[in-house]
């Protein structure tokens, strides 16, 4: 080969090896392009290994709702923690999703619990306790008294408490007017039969002056049978027989052998005891919801297994100012007599229902003093914090004026335990900042760390602190406030301390407790 031909395949070679070069960085450049930002990132799968799992975002380190889609630092400098798919619901305590949102992994929900219920209108029927008292009914008592003077010539019945029949003799009387009046009716019941062949004037006064006797003896409650066989015999008795008007138990014995008496005095009382009074004392604001014809239900201390039950008779239109309380009449039957006056009673009362109003059970409200709120279901593993205005209450619901609407799930079981969890507290946060000195339910944490500055002024100090797992912290300084100024009195910079602290409202850590660590424990 010739100088020149061989010249001319070098230079070709040289051509042909540059250009093979200038593609292979081609390519290479282009692989390792950078793509747009929060552009999804290639999912490569290396040899006999599984695929890489896929970038969602990165998140605030302190537990902050805030997100990023490319890396950055917070304030303090630390690094956000990228979010891989599949990761999402193992967010740290405190971290509420958007929207003000809580959510819970799936396997968490079913470790605690969760059990919800729609919101529905109902109407609100609930029970009133009082306490109460056995008393007779007014309208089966019964007064024995003569209306004649005289005096006891024999007691049938001589003790209070005894029971007796209707018609039953309870005490004969002896008394001059009475014995006078029956000899004027047995006289005119004679001269009647004599002037039967007499004009018609005589014998019409005659039969007038006999109606008059009758008349007067019927006055004084002298029976019709016994009227019948003075008029049969003619003959005046010397005693009188009073008997029981009714069935029932003698309450009261006045009544003296050989006493005297007048006219309108009560011998004797008799009581029908077979349907009784309750007369239950209502608390003031409770009253307003007690109707005429409720049903009531009775417990007897002397009878625990029993109830009676019974219907609300009348309100009474009075207040006792002593008790702030208005009584109400129950009406019980009482067989047996088991139900014996001035016995002490335990009433409960239903209380008529209103017009259907919307309503939650009352194991969904959680009620913190100032506030009272409810977790909504969104599905998911999602809740919602809802502040609520509750109305009136039954034994089991809670009407609910303001914050949730009918349908909506809210959470009946375990919602003490998603609060516990402290991601309630930073949901709470948007619904409005509760006062400094009573703070939401909060979850405290513990480290260990080495102060590194303090400013008593403003209550805060530097803390170099190791790793805090509960939050996915690494180890970092950072400034914390003090609960109170005497927690900073005995710290030193550079003393070894074991610390607590919880966060008061989101990105506040407050130290609740802290000490210089043991000489053991530094070594």
């Amino acid at each position: 080969m010739t100088d020149g031909k061989k010249g001319v395949g070098i230079a070709l070679a040289l051509l042909l090896a540059l250009a093979a070069a200038g593609g292979g960085y081609w390519l290479g450049s282009r692989g390792s392009m950078p793509q747009p930002a929060g552009a999804p990132t290639a999912t490569a799968t290396p040899e006999g290994g599984k695929p890489e799992k896929k970038l969602l975002y990165y998140r605030n380190p302190m537990g902050l709702p805030d997100t990023s889609p490319v890396p950055k630092k917070d304030p303090m400098g630390m690094d956000y923690i990228p979010v891989y798919a599949g990761e999402q619901d193992e967010e740290p305590r405190g971290l509420a999703t958007p929207a003000g949102t809580l959510k819970l992994s799936t396997e968490k929900v079913q470790k605690l619990g969760v059990r919800s219920e729609a919101a529905q209108l109902r109407a609100l029927g609930r029970s009133v306790r009082a306490a109460g008292r056995v008393e007779p009914d007014e309208r089966r008592l019964y007064a024995i008294s003569p209306k004649f003077e005289g005096y006891v010539e024999r007691l049938h019945v001589a003790v209070t408490g005894q029971p007796v029949g209707k018609g039953q003799p309870l005490f004969e009387v002896y008394s001059p007017e009475l014995v006078s009046a029956q000899r004027e009716y047995a006289i005119a019941r004679e001269g009647i039969g004599s002037l039967a062949d007499a004009g018609g004037t005589a014998q019409a006064g005659m039969r007038q002056l006999a109606e008059s006797a009758k008349l007067r003896l019927r006055n004084w409650d002298i029976s019709e049978e016994q009227l019948n066989a003075l008029a049969a015999s003619g003959e005046a008795k010397r005693t009188l027989t009073f008997r029981s008007p009714v069935a029932g138990i003698v309450t009261e014995k006045k009544a003296v052998q050989g006493m005297r008496f007048m006219p309108g005095e009560a011998l004797y009382q008799v009581a029908d005891l077979s349907s009784v009074w309750v007369i239950a004392d209502v608390a003031e604001q409770d009253i307003g919801g007690v109707r005429t014809g409720a049903q009531a239900t009775v417990r007897i201390n002397a009878y625990p297994d029993k109830t009676f039950t019974g219907k609300v008779s009348y309100v009474y239109p009075t207040l006792q100012a002593g008790t702030r309380t208005v009584p109400v009449r129950i009406e019980l039957a009482n067989p047996g007599l088991l139900l014996k006056p001035a016995m002490f009673a335990q009433v409960e009362l239903a209380v008529g229902a209103r017009a259907p109003v919307l309503t939650v059970p009352a194991s969904a409200v959680i009620d913190s003093g100032t506030r009272r709120v409810v977790l909504v279901r969104l599905g998911e593993g999602r809740f919602a914090p809802r502040e609520v205005r509750v109305g009136a209450r039954s034994d089991e619901y809670v009407e609910i004026l303001d914050g949730v609407k009918e349908g909506e799930d809210v959470v009946v079981a375990a919602n003490f335990l998603i609060d516990a969890e402290s991601n309630l507290k930073a949901a709470l946060g948007g619904l409005g900042a509760a006062p400094a000195a009573a703070p939401e339910k909060t979850v405290g944490h513990r480290a260990e760390g080495t102060v590194d500055s303090i400013d008593a002024r403003a209550g805060t100090l530097m803390l170099a602190h190791g790793p805090v797992p509960g939050l996915k912290w690494p180890a970092m300084t950072m400034e914390f406030k003090a609960a109170n100024s005497g927690l900073l009195k005995d710290l030193k910079p550079g003393t070894a301390v074991d610390f607590e602290f919880v966060e008061r409202q989101p990105g506040e850590w407050v130290v609740t407790k802290i000490a210089p660590q043991a000489a053991e424990h530094k070594h």
